[in-house]
């Protein structure tokens, strides 16, 4: 691994993003007609490998239900305006209007309302009444304060989603959430995240969650490296955590671990070069925030925007190109990658020679 000196005390290893690698062609070539996109999660089998990110301006319960229908996994924040407001509807469009200057704040007050735990129950039921994969989201500090409600009221996978989510968190203040034992007492497959490097995904791994989330997530919408000085470019980050899926499989005996890239995944390119890399999936949030039927109406937030007490995210306005079914599918009138997502990563599959997502994880990149 190469390391470069930054100076004389101190050494830096060489790290790369989606738009410094590049895919390789190969020697054959394939119908795209004959491409699976599809993959298994414990019990959970979904044709698009694509879960919408926890966010409120990507997920409602309705959108959830679209993506779930679609093929995909839509996750629904459990601490965001659907689960403190009966009815966010004039949130959301506020939050369009906002001024710049004044958004972050007026996110701060709007997202200090109470999380209610009926709602909880009562959005994961709307979801599971369409018959669709139920997923819920918590962050690491709300988990053991909602836990049981979210898993009473039936969800099928629940991901634990945080900036940086560590096995071994140690404070002084409070009792730390003991990932491995929460695990362990759960009834359902859990996915946490995020991480960035092949020693915390290990140890991510050896809780028993199902899958690991890899980056900070809301790549378009967080400012997390200006805040906090933190981040790890995805194409390295990606395949860092792959190698540790193949480790924990030694060590384990055969036990595999879902690796999701969530993070600087913008663009339909993307989505190929993160399987390319070694994801199993993709948690996306910006291309799905341009959907004409998103809640975020054009704009796009995450949980970083509202910290009430140092945001590391920001409200961007992303626009509206389509539908989230001309998102996912096609047919796309522009040529940025920003629509039919499943249809160019089964076009890179094809291009490439291969029929299935692992097998694709195979192919060969290069630095450009």
């Amino acid at each position: 691994m190469t390391e470069i000196e930054i100076g004389r005390a101190k050494r830096g290893r060489q790290a790369y993003a989606f738009d410094d690698i590049a895919i390789v062609p190969s020697r054959r070539t394939r119908d795209p007609e004959e491409v699976s996109v599809a993959w298994q999660i414990d019990a959970y089998r979904f044709e698009l490998p694509i879960l919408a990110a926890p966010m409120d301006s990507v997920m409602s319960p309705e959108t959830a239900i679209a993506i779930g229908k679609a093929g995909g996994l839509g996750v629904l924040n459990l601490e965001g305006l659907w689960t403190r407001y009966e009815d966010p509807s004039g949130l959301l469009e506020e939050i369009t209007r906002l001024d710049v200057q004044q958004a972050t704040h007026r996110l701060q007050e709007i997202y200090a309302a109470p999380i209610k735990p009926e709602l909880i129950s009562q959005r994961v039921q709307e979801i599971r009444d369409s018959g669709v994969t139920v997923a819920g989201a918590l962050s690491p500090q709300r988990t053991k304060q909602f836990a049981k409600h979210v898993v009473d009221a039936g969800v099928d996978l629940f991901v634990i989603r945080g900036t940086t989510v560590s096995a071994e968190h140690v404070s002084g203040q409070a009792e730390p959430l003991n990932l491995k034992q929460f695990i362990y007492d759960l009834d359902v497959p859990v996915i946490v995240g995020g991480c960035a490097t092949h020693q915390a995904a290990l140890h991510l791994m050896r809780t028993g969650a199902a899958g690991v989330l890899v980056g900070f997530g809301g790549g378009a919408a967080h400012t997390t490296r200006k805040v906090l000085g933190v981040a790890v470019p995805m194409a390295s980050a990606v395949a860092d955590v792959a190698a540790a899926r193949r480790d924990y499989m030694d060590e384990s005996g055969g036990r595999y671990v879902h690796v999701i890239a969530d993070g600087s995944v913008g663009r339909s390119g993307d989505v190929a070069k993160a399987i390319a890399c070694g994801a199993d999936a993709v948690m996306v949030g910006s291309p799905l925030a341009r959907a004409s039927d998103a809640p975020g109406g054009g704009y796009h937030w995450g949980a970083e925007a509202w910290h009430q007490d140092l945001p590391r995210g920001e409200r961007v306005e992303v626009g509206v190109t389509g539908t989230m079914d001309q998102i996912l599918f096609g047919p796309s009138w522009v040529p940025d990658g920003t629509m039919n997502l499943v249809g160019a990563l089964k076009r890179a599959m094809a291009t490439t020679g291969y029929t299935e997502l692992k097998e694709f994880q195979r192919v060969e990149v290069v630095v450009g």
